[in-house]
């Protein structure tokens, strides 16, 4: 009988893996919900306030993955954890603005944006010495920028979901970019 030791990967690799992994789900999450909400992103019809409320959701169940699959490695932990709080907040707070309109909707939608634009870019750069954070350090800065403009975009004529579209795609690709880079360093 042929016996193998296999020792286990270590901890900074299995952690690159697990975020590569989750990094690509949330880009092909981003690109499906952009899509969708962009179709519908001229009324808040039962389509675009079912999204816009899973959104943020998905964005906890997110966090709560990064955080356990990083958490041996001494990894950001707490900002995860606030980052959970935020976007469930978020959530309900998305939830009763879309019965007032879609100003209400671009602003809470943009608070979110800016506190969890922090939050992201404190999560990249407790990250840096990890190969693949600074799409996310970028991210979490733009992230904070748009969350401005879509308060101020709320206060104008004819306020759209579209741009939000386009912020949840933007914010994928930055996901798929990290994921690629995170990649390359479990390759080699």
């Amino acid at each position: 009988m042929d016996t193998t030791l296999v020792t286990p990967a270590p901890v900074a690799a299995r952690g690159s893996t697990a975020l590569r992994q989750l990094y690509l789900a949330r880009f092909t999450f981003a690109a499906v919900w952009a899509v969708l909400l962009f179709t519908s992103a001229r009324t808040l019809s039962p389509l675009s306030v079912t999204l816009l409320v899973v959104y943020p959701l998905f964005d906890v169940g997110c966090a709560l993955i990064d955080a356990r699959a990083t958490k041996p490695q001494g990894g950001p932990a707490r900002a995860l954890y606030a980052n959970i709080a935020l976007s469930a907040l978020a959530t309900a707070g998305l939830a009763a603005a879309a019965a007032s309109g879609i100003p209400a909707v671009l602003r809470v939608w943009g608070l979110w944006a800016i506190t969890a634009g922090l939050v992201q870019l404190i999560v990249g750069v407790l990250r840096r010495g990890m190969t693949g954070q600074w799409p996310m350090i970028v991210s979490g800065a733009l992230s904070t920028l748009a969350g401005g403009s879509f308060i101020a975009q709320a206060g104008k004529d004819n306020a759209s979901l579209s741009a939000l579209a386009g912020y949840a795609l933007l914010g994928g690709i930055f996901f798929l970019l990290s994921a690629f880079r995170l990649r390359r360093t479990t390759t080699q």
